[in-house]
């Protein structure tokens, strides 16, 4: 039995498995077995072409509906871009339909599961760490929740090799939607961009060190487009859609605000930066070794 069929042991088939955003699909996806025949995908948003590439010969379904008929239990993801994972739980309850839902980050527990006023909970609640687990116990102190092994984080670890040398990796920058201006005006994706681009001397990162912006998954093609123009005599470009393994590759650093992407970069011995402005929301992630950019501009100063 592999290690994702054991994970995937306790729940009944057919399996309907429904996913939007990227984090949660790649947990899920590196969960299912090689063969998908008891599986009944249903993949929308970055999720789908995430799957496409993990099982090219695996065709999803076209409809929630479609994909919950039959089903004996359904797996989903919890992002917050679609209506579609929670929609699948709504569906998933009025069929009496075992429900599960994965959560992959530290933030937003709760919201997570309303729409429009609407709270859809799962039977069930997974996560993949410690911290996870506690956030989860405390804001669902009636549902199971259970902790299991992150087989996609793994995957990432063995592609990603060693840490380049001092003085030859560069800086990969990982995007992301803030969801919020706060309160100036500006995206505060960008708005940490720029924070990042002004003070990377803060983290030792020398003004000639290229980086690499990656585009977050939901993020459309154009978007960066403006700011990369505005900013064509510093040494940064896009990063060419990839694997985030072969990404990570050649960085030394990596920066972004609170991805999935700067969890996978510590574990693989980046030196890693939260761009998180001053006047931002604090980081949630809680990983040890994370650098506050914001922090290290504070002890600069005089």
């Amino acid at each position: 039995m592999t290690a994702g069929n054991a994970i995937l042991a306790g729940l009944p088939e057919p399996l309907a498995v429904v996913c939007h955003d990227a984090g949660a699909a790649n947990i899920i996806l590196s969960w299912l077995p090689g063969k998908t025949m008891h599986i009944r995908p249903f993949m929308a948003g970055p999720a789908a072409l995430l799957w496409q590439r993990r099982f090219p010969n695996s065709r999803p379904f076209d409809t929630l509906e479609e994909t919950l008929a039959g089903a004996s239990a359904l797996l989903s993801g919890t992002g917050w871009a679609s209506q579609v994972e929670h929609k699948s739980r709504g569906l998933a309850r009025h069929h009496c339909i075992r429900s599960v839902a994965v959560i992959d980050h530290w933030v937003n527990y709760r919201s997570r599961f309303v729409r429009d006023g609407n709270t859809v909970l799962p039977d069930e609640i997974w996560v993949t760490d410690q911290e996870a687990l506690r956030i989860a116990n405390a804001c669902f102190p009636k549902l199971s929740i259970r902790i299991k092994p992150n087989l996609y984080l793994e995957e990432q670890l063995l592609r990603i090799g060693p840490v380049p040398p001092f003085g030859v990796g560069d800086v990969l920058y990982v995007a992301e939607p803030a969801g919020s201006d706060w309160g100036r005006g500006t995206p505060g994706e960008f708005q940490a961009l720029d924070y990042f681009l002004a003070h990377r001397t803060a983290v030792g990162i020398a003004d000639d060190v290229a980086i690499r912006l990656r585009r977050h998954p939901s993020e459309s093609a154009t978007k960066y487009d403006d700011w990369l123009a505005h900013h064509s005599l510093k040494p940064v470009w896009l990063e060419p859609e990839r694997d985030l393994s072969e990404a990570l590759r050649g960085a030394r650093w990596v920066a972004g605000c609170q991805s999935f992407a700067l969890v996978i970069a510590l574990a693989s011995g980046r030196d890693v930066v939260s761009t998180l402005p001053p006047w931002a929301p604090e980081c949630a992630l809680p990983h040890k070794g994370l650098i506050r950019l914001k922090d290290r501009v504070e002890r600069e100063k005089p």
